[in-house]
């Protein structure tokens, strides 16, 4: 059984956690194995984020006075949060790949830049592409005009040189 000086601590640590994570995923599982919670842990790892199994009333203390104070209060069962300062989408993609897999673990609740949101939002977050992709794409769409503008200035040479080149073989004029 931990010291009262030690679950302050822990409340602090988590306090300051909880301030500087701007998406968190609220989480309940029964009967996990170690085996299966050290896979959870580290897909969550390789999407840049942190796991923590705390008790519901440390959560709720630890809670006080950041933007999930809502989220956090009045939690009953096995809780687990997972939250990231970053990247919210790939997170919540290992999350629900794990909940795939893994019946037993459960969303209860979420937070997406300091925003309370349900269970569904979760998993429509889930499937949208991951940042890298959306960059991808909207660097595409940045370059595809330019691309465009060189293929046609580069065709009106181009469109010379053949009319110059077929005009020199049926000797209409000399080069």
């Amino acid at each position: 059984m931990k010291k009262r000086e030690d679950k302050h601590k822990e409340v602090e640590s988590l306090r300051g956690e909880l301030g500087r994570a701007q998406n968190l995923f609220v989480a309940g599982f029964e009967k996990l194995k170690v085996d299966q919670d050290y896979e959870l842990r580290k897909a969550i790892r390789a999407a840049g984020g942190r796991y923590r199994v705390i008790k519901n009333n440390l959560a709720e203390k630890a809670a006080e006075g950041t933007s999930a104070q809502d989220l956090l209060t009045g939690l009953v069962g096995m809780t687990s949060l997972a939250y990231t300062e970053t990247d919210p989408v790939a997170l919540a993609k290992a999350l629900t790949i794990y909940a795939k897999s893994h019946p037993s673990f459960s969303f209860k609740a979420g937070m997406v830049e300091g925003r309370a949101i349900d269970i569904r939002a979760i998993h429509d977050l889930a499937s949208l592409p991951s940042r890298d992709e959306m960059l991808g794409k909207l660097l595409y769409l940045i370059q595809a005009p330019a691309q465009r503008l060189v293929s046609v200035m580069s065709a009106v040479g181009r469109n010379l040189a053949v009319v110059v080149d077929q005009g020199c073989k049926e000797n209409k004029f000399t080069a």
